[in-house]
């Protein structure tokens, strides 16, 4: 097992991200796999500098550190999809209906459930080290941040979820994923990848600047852009940030 190798415990946190970073500061630095969890963060980050909502002892809140080095920079959006992978096998195995929302969100329906905060350093051309943060919602059922959709496996299920169960149950589906990358398994990564995501060839409505189009996901590029066709058939791709879905 490389994802769990260890497992560092602290029941209060700024960010298990910004914890992850100290360490990765110190000598000797920590193994690969190294799991950072927390029953509650205090400053929690998301995409886009969100905040990460969650409440005290209710969901599952990780960080892993990682040496991908295998993994040219230009291709490091294929660890983001490694790890989205490894989620989703693990909300697949409790609930129906769970897709991966670009750019590194996991959704059931049409509700968040998880997010992911993937941050990667690169030295000398090379990615030296990447901590992928996770935020997954497992019995908490009141949010109070104002996000427009969020959900947790206790509000589809009706059941209690023992964190540190399911913790164990996600590094051994994120293991497996992350053992698929070392082994340069990218095709089939990204094929997967595209197959799972939320609303692929649907018709939808999106923001791009300005503009409100319909639009129906068709997949996503080896750089991790998202690829959309309008309704004159044009194919348009978008970095992060540079599109919004209208839910």
């Amino acid at each position: 097992m490389i994802i769990g190798s260890k497992i560092i415990f602290i029941r209060n946190i700024s960010s298990t991200n910004t914890f992850a970073s100290g360490l990765l500061k110190k000598d000797p630095v920590p193994a690969e796999g190294t799991v950072i969890y927390t029953d509650y963060q205090t400053a929690g980050r998301g995409q886009r500098e969100n905040k990460w909502e969650s409440e005290a002892g209710k969901n599952i809140l990780c960080s892993i550190i990682l040496f991908p080095g295998m993994v040219a920079p230009e291709d490091q959006y294929v660890i983001s999809m490694t790890i989205s992978l490894g989620i989703y096998d693990f909300i697949s195995e409790k609930v129906h209906g769970c897709k991966i929302k670009w750019p590194n969100d996991i959704y059931v329906g049409d509700s968040k459930i998880a997010g992911v905060l993937i941050e990667n350093s690169i030295l000398d051309g090379k990615i030296g080290s990447s901590i992928a943060g996770i935020g997954l919602n497992l019995n908490q059922t009141r949010f109070i941040s104002g996000a427009p959709n969020p959900v947790s496996l206790k509000m589809l299920t009706g059941e209690e979820y023992d964190p540190e169960i399911c913790l164990k149950q996600l590094i051994k589906n994120l293991d497996k994923s992350y053992k698929q990358l070392l082994a340069a398994d990218h095709e089939n990564i990204r094929s997967r990848f595209s197959s799972l995501l939320y609303r692929l060839n649907e018709w939808h409505s999106y923001r791009a600047g300005d503009m409100i189009f319909e639009g129906k996901i068709a997949a996503v590029t080896g750089r991790g852009n998202l690829t959309v066709v309008d309704r004159a058939g044009k194919s348009l791709e978008f970095g992060t940030k540079e599109i919004e879905y209208i839910l």
